[in-house]
């Protein structure tokens, strides 16, 4: 009788992970619908297109140029942090995180037609590697340009709210990209430190001698 087992109260919820698992991935998905129900003026029109442009990064790499163009050295500092965090949050995303874990992309059931991408992504959806590339890009501008940030969080935020606009990608897709995105920006700033604190000793010697 199960009355007449001892069973230790540690080893009881086995199977907690698996139904938080379940019911986070629900919410998921009801998120995900809700978005899909939602019409937000201009939104069929412009999101589509701004995930289009964020295709392949040329669309930071074109705001990249801006900022290099306007010949400040901040703005210049700003173009190749985020263009350096950029390419570290693609290679971690496109190496590692998409064969990690093989999200099927969500079904476009719910999805307005207007809205859809002519061209689908053939890759797993988890995570985002749009909103990675958003967020790397933009998380490395506001590191050395609070400035030019302002101008380009928005358009990051758009950028990554165009992959649930569109269908592409389920929320936590998206908060999890985002978050490995910002995360290479930090990574790639500390890399730039320890350069920076590297040369000042050679810098030293040099004028000794």
């Amino acid at each position: 009788m199960c009355a007449d087992v001892d069973v230790p109260t540690a080893h009881a919820p086995r199977g907690a992970a698996p139904t938080l698992l379940r019911t986070l991935a629900a919410v998921d998905v009801r998120l995900f619908e809700a978005v899909a129900d939602r019409h937000w003026p201009g939104g069929d029109r412009v999101l589509p297109r701004l995930s289009r442009a964020a295709n392949h990064g040329v669309l930071w790499f074109a705001v990249a140029g801006g900022l290099a163009a306007c010949g400040t050295p901040g703005a210049r500092r700003a173009a190749a942090h985020g263009v350096a965090s950029l390419a570290l949050a693609s290679a971690t995303i496109n190496t590692f995180a998409k064969r990690s874990v093989r999200r099927p992309r969500p079904l476009l059931d719910a999805v307005p037609l207007v809205r859809r991408l002519k061209r689908q992504p053939v890759t797993t959806s988890f995570p985002s590697g749009h909103a990675a590339s958003a967020a790397a890009f933009a998380t490395g501008v506001v590191l050395e340009s609070p400035r030019w940030g302002v101008a380009v969080v928005p358009l990051a935020g758009a950028v990554a709210l165009s992959r649930i606009y569109t269908g592409v990608h389920y929320p936590s897709d998206v908060l999890v990209g985002a978050a490995l995105g910002a995360g290479a920006a930090f990574a790639v700033r500390g890399g730039m430190a320890v350069r920076r604190s590297a040369r000042r000793p050679a810098a030293g010697r040099e004028e000794d001698g």
